[in-house]
């Protein structure tokens, strides 16, 4: 009867100590991969720079006038370069036709 009784309590004891190491594995485990870990949302903060909204309709507006005054000049550049270049197709062709000797020709 000691024997079974000695028996009997070595086997609770590695019970015990069974469920004590895997209850601890069990919190190393939780620390290492917190599933109800704080959430925070962000929020973004608004600029103090352009917190107006008319401050935001301005530069809008620059902008768009700054890209309407770069299309007219480009249109104006291209207008110039146009020209310049029918005047010189005009040039050439008048060269061609009256100044240019026939005799020259082979």
């Amino acid at each position: 009867m000691e024997g079974d009784r000695n028996h009997d309590l070595e086997q609770r004891e590695r019970d015990l100590r069974q469920r004590e190491v895997e209850l601890r594995l069990r919190e190393m485990e939780a620390d290492l991969n917190p599933s109800n870990a704080p959430f925070h949302k962000t929020v973004k903060h608004p600029s103090e720079k352009f917190s107006q909204p008319w401050m935001k309709k301005a530069i809008l507006g620059l902008q768009l006038f700054g890209l309407g005054v770069a299309v007219l000049v480009a249109a104006r550049i291209a207008a110039a370069v146009a020209g310049i270049v029918m005047f010189g197709a005009l040039v050439w062709m008048a060269y061609k036709l009256f100044l240019e000797s026939p005799k020259n020709k082979p």
